[in-house]
């Protein structure tokens, strides 16, 4: 015979005893303000400033080139992110990059998660954290300064 006690789970709603309130709160981070993950308002904003500023120069020194704003956008990112931990735009957006345990990304860092960056896929893939493939890939985050 069917018990209530074999149908009360379903009327108290799903468990959700393991999932986080807030994106980096699994990595120890604040919910907000300086030191907690960048939100995707402030990385489409940081993305779009970069993405403008690779198009301008590529329009003035190689003429508009697509694969040249492509070149443009990742130089940027490898050795500004690579050597400062932020590019312009994330300058811009206040957000910058370093490494989950803390620190600086690195060269390397910023190599690896540039190459997936202009592949697209990897940064629009992400978890409940807001890490995309790029990130999860250096073991890199993007915070609030």
């Amino acid at each position: 015979m069917v018990d209530r006690k074999d149908i009360g789970s379903w009327l108290t709603g799903p468990d959700t005893s393991g999932i986080s309130k807030y994106p980096g709160e699994r990595l120890g981070l604040p919910e907000s303000g300086p030191g907690s993950m960048a939100r995707a308002g402030r990385r489409i904003l940081a993305i779009a400033i970069d993405w403008t500023l690779a198009l301008v120069i590529s329009n003035f020194a190689f003429g508009g080139n697509q694969w040249a704003t492509l070149a443009v956008f990742a130089a940027e990112q490898i050795l500004l992110i690579g050597t400062l931990g932020y590019s312009i735009g994330h300058r811009i957006a206040g957000i910058h990059v370093v490494r989950l345990g803390g620190g600086s990304a690195g060269p390397l860092a910023a190599l690896v998660r540039t190459l997936l960056l202009c592949l697209v896929i990897p940064a629009v893939i992400f978890d409940p954290d807001q890490r995309g493939i790029h990130d999860k890939a250096m073991n890199t985050i993007l915070i609030r300064m």
